[in-house]
């Protein structure tokens, strides 16, 4: 984490509001959290259910567990229930929430129990809050029950006491965003419910008595659930005070800040804070300040701030970098920005003479933050840290600077010199306070002062009289002097300060243009593979560090998707500590303190409650990988590519859904299809073959004759889209007469058409065009078939040619309801049928689509419309001039 510098107190923090904002129109969600079963979690759903029913809220029951409680039996009678889905899963049946029913009743209010819940395998979420999740999106308000051995940071801890791990667990943010209510009663009273039987069988009550519902269990579990939902309070409270731009801590509950910084003995504050923490029951921040003296620090430095926000990070509490002016306003930002109340630092052993030029961090914190408890632990005595000698001291200038600053100053008296006779005194002063103001911008603060010291000389010497020497005669000029050099230093103390923040918002602005071109490049990504190897290489440019990013496969093996360096090189350690931070969601490897004997520092790259892989970064120096001042920025980075992996895993995952849902579709509309188009042909064939007993007849042959055809053309079309589908096609392409064309097809489709009479209005002056015969053939048989089919019984069914601007156009005319307006291309679609059409009886659906497919294949396109007239629907193969033949002598030998 990478704090700012704080909030304006009365000022409205930005992101409070903008997830305040992000709540409007969606649902609210209230949770009934219980210590465990048999509190009443569920009485007390329905019964405020109820309550909100009497009031006029709609409510309905999305799934209830009464767990043959007769009590809560009785207030399920009073609800709308939906049912639920039938889940087929190993051989048996499971009944699940019909979250389409619920979406589709779109009621006020829906109970849902069993948070918790996982579902049956083919559901379109794992998990019950996630279904919970879409409820609210739709903004439907959702009551529903946990008990707090399944939320997900206190699995470990109940496990630890009453010896059983719960697998199905809830995420914390789902607590953190809900309306809390603790259904709490004693655990004496729990335990005579128990026996009395009303929470388990007699058998089952007697072995939970024996273990898990022990008093001593139910006393820490009964803790647990009632300090969980205070901190759930609280960070909604926080939440809402930062919106309306409140001050002030509002110490509902205690939340503790330790202060670490570069000086040997941090990690006893950190184990301190830990130990305030436990005892107050509260969250924690360890913060380091980074003020422009990070820039100096050395390279022990750097790796002891590491070590001891990583050993923050494995004792359970969160860790923030601040880059601020100073310690103290850096400080006092994350006080405000937190609310924090309790506030560890320790004391170095500093001198008298120090404290009286530089004042006290811990007297002007305890001073300036009253709302606050202070604790200070006294830090151990340390030597002045070595300082690499190639490396010149920013602290005190550099030679350059101060070689720069005489310069400066020479030339500023040698200016003055020349318009002596034209200025006063007073203004060759104010020219001595240019090289100062210059000095402290570029060079620093105490090259800014010796250039206020060596202005004071120069003047002095050049123009005080008696000139030529520092001797002033005159005490006006000696009050000159003095208030010249007390300006200069002012002066160098506010550049300086000026610069230092101008250093400030420049590293900040360079980590923001970092992070926003690091993602600008990956977000557009839409390829697996292309945007884990640019996260790789991205992370390697900007931090200089080898990068392997790796998941988990469904067989539970370690996949590496991309690497910086193809010569990278995993140890079996490395493998472990890989795993280990995928498995748990924490950090591993070099720098952490698991399996800190990896080469890499593996970081995992979180979703939510998923963990979607993890990014191993390795380095040839010396200590952890990253520096200390850059695992925000890596922290960030990995933020951001995490988002980019999880964009891609949903849009697979909605592919798969389309095609699932496109696969069932087609299934759905093929058996349909099937059982019409196969069923009244057979029927007819078997009606007419029982009548052959009696003799045979001209219509008895004719009726199986027509149908026996009927139900070739039906498996010809499955055929000819299963070519389409698989790309078989193979095109025989030659100079076709469409005349001829049309004549043929006419024929073939004459008892398709029975009841209608054909009109064939195709001119033979039309040329040829080139297109294979057969296809062309099937694209006219279909399109008669289809006139026919929904023509007007005794209608003319009329095919048109026309040359229309250079291109051939040859139309089938019927006479029908026509198409609905502005849908016409969808009954070009596999298997679809508009209603309210005359597409919409009887029929496959796969005739026009492979209408379009062939015409397609040949370079030629279909379009649908109706008549002009509006007497019917009318189907145009259009014939570009590229498939026109314009010399038929040419074409003879083609």
């Amino acid at each position: 984490m990478r704090a700012g510098s704080g909030p304006d107190v009365g000022r409205p923090d930005p992101d409070a509001l903008l997830r305040a904002a992000t709540q409007d129109g969606r649902g609210r969600l209230k949770i009934f959290l219980g210590a465990a079963p048999g509190v009443g979690k569920t009485f007390e759903m329905l019964s405020e259910g109820a309550a909100k029913q009497r009031d006029g809220v709609d409510v309905v029951i999305g799934v209830v567990e009464t767990h043959g409680r007769a009590e809560t039996e009785a207030l399920v009678r009073g609800y709308e229930i939906i049912p639920r889905r039938d889940m087929p899963y190993e051989g048996r049946t499971l009944r699940e929430m019909d979250l389409d029913g619920i979406l589709a009743r779109r009621p006020r209010l829906a109970l849902v129990d069993e948070l918790a819940h996982t579902n049956a395998a083919g559901s379109r979420h794992p998990k019950r809050f996630q279904d919970i999740e879409e409820l609210l999106a739709a903004g439907i308000d959702v009551y529903s029950t946990v008990n707090i051995q399944h939320v997900e940071s206190l699995n470990d801890v109940v496990a630890s006491f009453t010896r059983v791990r719960v697998r199905e667990t809830v995420p914390d943010n789902i607590l953190e965003q809900a309306e809390i209510e603790v259904v709490d009663i004693p655990p004496d009273e729990l335990i005579e419910r128990l026996k009395t039987g009303k929470v388990y069988l007699p058998a089952e009550a007697t072995r939970a008595l024996g273990h898990f519902f022990s008093k001593s269990n139910l006393s820490a579990l009964r803790e647990l659930a009632l300090r969980r939902a205070a901190q759930a309070v609280d960070v909604r409270m926080l939440d809402d005070v930062r919106a309306l731009g409140l001050g002030g801590t509002w110490a509902g509950s205690d939340r503790i800040v330790v202060a670490i910084s570069e000086l040997p003995g941090c990690d006893a504050l950190v184990r301190a804070a830990k130990r305030v923490a436990d005892g107050l029951r509260g969250p924690w921040t360890a913060v380091f300040i980074e003020t422009p003296r990070a820039a100096h620090f050395t390279a022990e430095q750097h790796a002891r701030v590491a070590a001891t926000m990583n050993l923050a990070t494995q004792l359970g509490g969160a860790v923030a970098t601040v880059p601020a002016e100073n310690v103290v306003s850096g400080i006092q930002s994350v006080l405000i920005d937190l609310r924090a109340t309790q506030l560890v630092l320790g004391k170095s052993n500093r001198t008298r003479w120090f404290e009286l030029l530089h004042g006290s961090i811990v007297d002007k914190l305890v001073r300036d933050t009253p709302d606050v408890t202070v604790h200070v632990l006294p830090m151990p005595a340390s030597s002045p840290p070595r300082r690499d000698a190639r490396r010149p001291s920013g602290r005190w200038g550099t030679p350059a600077g101060y070689a720069a600053t005489t310069a400066m100053v020479a030339a500023v008296t040698a200016v003055a010199s020349t318009l002596f006779q034209i200025l006063n005194l007073g203004n060759v002063a104010l020219l001595y306070l240019l090289p100062v103001m210059a000095a402290a911008t570029f060079f620093g603060l105490r090259t800014g002062l010796y250039a206020g010291l060596a202005s004071s000389l120069g003047y002095n010497f050049f123009f005080l009289p008696p000139t030529g020497t520092l001797t002033i005669s005159d005490p006006e000029n000696l009050i000159s002097v003095m208030v010249l050099l007390g300006i200069a230093i002012a002066t160098s103390q506010l550049t300086a300060r000026v610069r230092a923040q101008a250093d400030l918002a420049a590293a900040s602005a360079r980590t923001n243009a970092i992070l926003a071109g690091f993602l600008g490049q990956i977000a557009g990504v839409n390829d697996l593979g292309v945007a884990t190897q640019m996260i790789c290489d991205d992370v390697r440019r900007l931090l200089d560090v080898q990068v392997v990013l790796l998941r988990r496969t469904d067989g539970a093996e370690l996949e590496i998707l991309a690497a910086s360096d193809p010569a990278y090189r995993l140890e079996a350690m490395d493998h472990a500590a890989a795993s280990w931070a995928l498995d748990t969601g924490k950090p591993a490897g070099k720098g952490s303190g698991t399996l800190a004997a990896s080469e890499w520092l593996f970081q995992p790259m979180t979703a939510g409650d998923r963990v979607l892989g993890v990014l191993g970064v390795a380095s040839d120096k010396a200590g952890s990988p990253v520096r200390a001042d850059q695992l925000p920025l890596l922290g960030s980075l990995i933020d951001q590519a995490a988002l980019v992996l999880e964009r891609l895993r949903l849009e697979a995952e909605m592919r798969d859904v389309d095609a699932v849902r496109t696969r069932d579709r087609l299934r759905a509309a093929l058996l349909s299809s099937v059982s019409h188009d196969l069923r009244t042909p057979l029927t007819a064939v078997i009606a007419a073959a029982a009548q052959l007993h009696h003799g045979a007849t001209p219509e008895l042959i004719g009726t199986i004759e027509g149908e026996a055809q009927r139900l070739n053309r039906f498996v010809a079309n499955l055929l000819d889209m299963a070519r389409v589908e698989a790309g078989a096609l193979k095109l025989n392409v030659e100079a076709t007469d469409l005349s001829d064309a049309v004549t043929s097809a006419a024929h073939d489709a004459r008892r398709a058409l029975e009841g209608h009479a054909v009109r064939l209005d195709v001119p033979p002056d039309l040329p040829l065009v080139r297109a294979d015969p057969q296809l062309l053939h099937h694209c006219l048989l279909n399109l008669l078939d289809n006139a026919g089919r929904y023509g007007e019984p005794g209608t003319d069914v009329v095919i048109e040619g026309r040359n229309h601007f250079g291109e051939l156009r040859l139309a089938v005319l019927d006479h029908g309801p026509g198409l609905p307006p502005g849908r016409e291309s969808e009954v070009f679609e596999t298997f679809r049928r508009l209603e309210g059409s005359d597409r919409a009886i009887g029929g496959t659906g796969l005739g026009l689509a492979i209408v379009k497919a062939f015409a397609e294949a040949m370079d030629m396109t279909v379009e649908a419309a109706n008549r002009p007239d509006g007497s019917g629907a009318a189907f145009t193969l259009v014939f570009p001039p590229a498939l026109i033949v314009r010399d038929n002598i040419a074409e003879s030998a083609f």
